[in-house]
């Protein structure tokens, strides 16, 4: 089941859909705040059911996209995990042993069909197409083998980069992730039944339609699983967080000469499965 978070006629609201409709749940459930809520209720499932069973509220084209989960208490994101990228790189480093972490802001992401701002601060915004994770049920030290259990679902990031202010600082990369509105996360999640069975899940990103990143998990340093039991080793995970689980190899920084995002851009992040998140990029104005 896709479920996802919009805005129809000024209301917030969350919901499942079907076919090319949407069933608004938000308003059949005003117990429940917003998808975050009903995954932290453990509702999922029974909401799916309901949603088979209901006629759709309105059609995918006339709602306004959210970022799947708009207010995660942690988006944490993992930095070089395709073998490929970490090859790519060129630096002679072997393998790392743990993975790579930086935390984005809520601020900094905006939803499937959004526009993304170019700063005028930099002319170095960069893509970086990404699976997410969706966590569904509360927990510390997860062991590898009940990771599975918990998470809620899968959705798409576009990572969006600044990469000069990437390198701002000696050991952080936190002024390049978190410019307002530079990145994305959409357009729906899918829950676990209808990805797992995929086993080996392809990221594909375009720009104007120009394949810039194709990969595959299957090429992972640090598979699904190893990253939620190694995150909760000192994250207590919570239903709606979300763990993006890094880009491949592609991004504009690494052609020669970099092919850095511009006003007009569209960029598509496709994971057959999941969906095609897709962005207009438009350079940000005034305050």
């Amino acid at each position: 089941m896709k479920f996802l978070s919009y805005q129809h006629d000024g209301r917030k609201t969350f919901g499942a859909v079907i076919g090319s409709g949407v069933v608004d749940l938000g308003k059949r459930h005003t117990e429940l705040a917003d998808l975050r809520d009903a995954i932290r209720a453990d509702k999922l499932g029974d909401l799916a059911l309901e949603a088979g069973d209901t006629a759709t509220d309105v059609d995918l084209t006339e709602i306004e996209y959210l970022p799947t989960i708009p207010n995660p208490e942690k988006i944490i994101c993992i930095g070089v995990n395709y073998a490929n990228r970490n090859e790519e790189y060129k630096d002679g480093s072997s393998a790392p042993k743990y993975p790579s972490v930086f935390m984005r802001t809520r601020e900094s992401l905006v939803g499937h069909e959004q526009n993304i701002m170019d700063p005028p601060e930099s002319e170095q915004l960069d893509y970086e197409g990404e699976i997410v994770i969706v966590i569904g049920k509360e927990g510390r030290r997860i062991p590898e083998d009940k990771a599975h259990e918990h998470i809620a679902g899968l959705t798409i990031m576009n990572e969006g980069s600044v990469r000069d202010y990437l390198r701002h600082a000696k050991f952080n990369v936190t002024q390049g992730k978190n410019f307002a509105n530079s990145g994305s996360l959409g357009p729906w999640m899918v829950t676990p039944e209808d990805v797992y069975a995929l086993r080996d899940l392809q990221v594909v990103t375009r720009v104007n339609g120009e394949e810039r990143q194709n990969d595959v998990t299957s090429n992972l340093m640090f598979p699904f699983r190893y990253l939620v039991s190694y995150l909760s080793t000192f994250y207590h995970l919570k239903p709606g967080d979300i763990i993006a689980t890094g880009t491949p190899n592609g991004a504009g920084a690494r052609f020669d000469p970099p092919k850095y995002l511009k006003d007009g851009d569209v960029v598509e992040v496709e994971v057959p499965g999941i969906g095609i998140l897709r962005n207009t990029v438009v350079t940000e104005t005034g305050l």
